[in-house]
């Protein structure tokens, strides 16, 4: 006995379902294992405050590369990327990127933004330091501390904030490692910023912090360090300069150069520049973060200034014998 005619169509309509699925789940494999990963090793103050979900997003529209951000601290990040571990950095700690392009770890630096640090401290301000230069600032919370009228906290875990409070207080005329010695009143978390304010509010403590990680924190909907606000910032000696840094495949042979350089060139784009130019004006009122090609490329002063000054070796960016081609990067 024949099927019946409709009995016929709804194999062939069930067939062609079949098929249309088999395509679909075909190109959808495809697809995924036709994207790359690019594992990148960043600082906390990029990750907490939220921008770099932003540029994840719209990157990862644009490129088949899945971004996979590992949120540490610059010493550790650069660990990650001496062991392998990561393709490349984004980190604000000259001294200590200077070496990893020094011992060939890294090439092709590239700055890409910048904000300032800060000193934050109790509404109340016992050590009374807002108005303060910084290095008078840290003179009299040392003093007050002492006294048992004021307390420090340091993240102390050789980060790029870490490390500028060490120069800070090096500055100033004191070891950051001696006054650690001090434990009634200099405590160290050895976490993150977002967690190094947490503890800086429940304590009403002092610390430097990057006014973006501040202001996400304090101005977010529900304030998760209301005991806090700025009491020293926007000095020269406060600049904060955010770097990206490919690890160097010659080293490196694993990592995954050529999207670290397409990542790069993104960030550093106009669309790139202008996500970090954007990002938290609707929220805060204020950006977080400042985009720095532009202003680096048509000199604008001063800012363009403190920041070589900062952040620049031998006068470049990137001296040309830790770069790896890609000459547009510098044009």
């Amino acid at each position: 006995m024949k099927p019946k005619l409709g009995t016929w169509g709804s194999i062939i309509i069930m067939a062609a379902i079949a098929s249309t699925a088999s395509v679909a789940g075909t190109m959808y494999y495809l697809q995924a294992f036709s994207r790359q990963k690019l594992v990148v090793a960043t600082t906390t103050s990029l990750y907490d405050t939220g921008l770099l979900d932003e540029i994840e997003e719209q990157f990862e529209q644009k490129y088949p590369i899945d971004l996979c951000l590992i949120s540490v601290g610059t010493g550790i990040a650069i660990q990650f990327a001496q062991r392998g571990d990561a393709d490349m950095l984004l980190v604000h700690s000259p001294s200590q990127e200077i070496k990893f392009l020094q011992d060939n770890y890294g090439v092709n630096r590239k700055i890409i933004a910048y904000n300032f640090f800060q000193i934050v401290g109790p509404n109340n301000d016992p050590a009374q330091i807002e108005g303060l230069s910084i290095t008078e600032a840290l003179s009299k919370i040392v003093s007050e501390g002492r006294n048992t009228r004021a307390t420090w906290i340091s993240r102390g875990d050789n980060s790029g904030t870490h490390t500028k409070e060490k120069t800070l207080w090096n500055a100033t005329g004191f070891d950051c490692a001696l006054l650690r010695d001090e434990t009634n009143w200099f405590k160290e978390t050895g976490s993150g910023m977002g967690k190094t304010l947490i503890a800086t509010n429940e304590l009403k403590a002092y610390t430097l912090t990057d006014i973006g990680t501040f202001l996400a924190y304090s101005q977010a909907t529900s304030n998760l360090v209301p005991n806090l606000k700025a009491l020293v910032s926007q000095e020269a000696e406060l600049i904060n300069v955010y770097s990206a840094i490919a690890v160097n495949q010659t080293t490196n042979p694993n990592a995954n150069f050529e999207a670290a350089i397409t990542f790069t060139k993104f960030l550093i784009s106009e669309e790139g520049q202008q996500i970090i130019e954007n990002y938290g004006i609707s929220t805060y009122g204020q950006p977080l973060f400042y985009p720095a090609v532009e202003l680096l490329k048509i000199n604008t002063e001063p800012m363009a200034q403190m920041i070589k000054d900062y952040a620049y070796f031998d006068g470049s960016e990137c001296p040309p014998q830790y770069r790896c081609g890609y000459p547009e990067l510098y044009g």
